[in-house]
């Protein structure tokens, strides 16, 4: 049975994702994605098309055993609770657990922490401020604790999924009235933008992201990432359903965004996957594959911190950084974008 999104506002985002976001479409549609996908990740096809209909030139690399990613785990960590969100500020790591947020240095030791909310739904640092985001206000709060401001979301059945903090404004998807709702950084409300087509929400898959001075967030039922300028137009946007890398697979996909050198990188769910796009939908190649990222069938929230990504699995925060003997086996090697990742050590 399809789980209805605003039936329980205190269910938390990753807990719904881990339960039941995977299967929200049927079992039957999972099961048969899921072969699908398995099937594409072994023999992949050499193709994706992006926005403007051309075909990328990258490829899947398989090898005995499928697919070889060009990262490999360097450390993880594990923290008591189960993680809601995290994100980077510096050389600090602010990760947010069940009605509290606690900041990390990088290697895992905690700094300090504090008492926040309930039902956290999202975090972003920007500029010494950490922004919290809950299904149905949003509070600011200093690096030590400090709550600075906060505010009721502006609509009455509003039910927040992610955000996304740019110079002077907040934009924030709500799966439950389907559109970005855009504030000031200071609270007020400034407009709703819509899809042009419209948002499909099967679930508490609405990621956005700030990058190359616009908005990019997942329309999840279209099986798409939306393109906008920081005033609400519509600029273009990439991706179809399908099992192949570089396709959106399952009931609503992709489920988290984030940018690394003007490249979209995103996570999907079903059979998870961290891949990699160009700002224009080029498929680029997968990253991390279900084996690299522990399998299940949630997506993994990840960031991108100048030359790792750090992906949280429940309690975990892991990092992987690129390999050059593994990358050159991979699509990553010959890729011409100026990218951090790629100035990691052999490992």
């Amino acid at each position: 049975m399809k789980p209805e999104i605003n039936n329980n506002r205190e269910l938390s985002r990753r807990k719904f994702l881990r339960t039941c976001g995977s299967v929200v479409a049927g079992g039957s549609i999972l099961a048969v994605s899921g072969v699908l996908m398995h099937r594409a990740l072994v023999q992949p096809e050499n193709h994706s098309v992006g926005s403007n209909g051309s075909q990328s030139d990258s490829s899947v690399q398989s090898g005995e055993g499928g697919f070889k990613s060009p990262y490999k785990l360097a450390s993880s960590f594990k923290i008591t609770d189960s993680i809601e969100g995290f994100e980077f500020s510096g050389d600090r790591l602010i990760v947010a657990t069940s009605k509290k947020v606690s900041v990390y240095n990088l290697s895992g030791d905690l700094l300090h922490q504090f008492v926040a909310g309930d039902t956290i739904r999202d975090i972003v640092a920007e500029k010494e401020m950490i922004y919290v985001l809950y299904p149905t206000r949003i509070e600011v709060f200093s690096m030590t604790g400090e709550r600075l401001r906060e505010w009721e979301a502006c609509s009455e059945e509003s039910d927040y999924c992610s955000l996304a903090v740019v110079p002077g404004f907040i934009f924030v998807t709500d799966a439950s009235n389907k559109n970005i709702c855009k504030y000031t950084t200071e609270g007020g409300f400034v407009k709703f933008i819509q899809s042009p087509e419209g948002f499909i929400v099967p679930s508490y898959c609405f990621g956005i992201t700030y990058a190359n001075g616009s908005i990019f967030c997942s329309n999840p039922g279209r099986h798409r990432v939306e393109n906008y300028t920081l005033e609400g137009e519509f600029i273009a946007s990439f991706g179809k359903s399908g099992a192949a890398p570089g396709n959106f697979c399952g009931c609503c996909n992709p489920v988290y965004l984030s940018f690394n050198a003007g490249e979209i990188i995103t996570s999907e769910k079903g059979i998870p996957r961290i891949s990699c796009y160009s700002p224009e939908g080029v498929f680029r190649t997968i990253l991390l594959d279900s084996k690299s990222l522990g399998g299940g069938n949630v997506a993994f929230d990840f960031k991108v911190n100048k030359d790792k990504i750090y992906v949280a699995a429940k309690n975990k925060i892991s990092t992987f950084q690129y390999d050059l003997q593994a990358a050159t086996e991979t699509a990553c090697s010959s890729c011409s974008v100026d990218c951090p990742l790629r100035k990691g050590i052999n490992i």
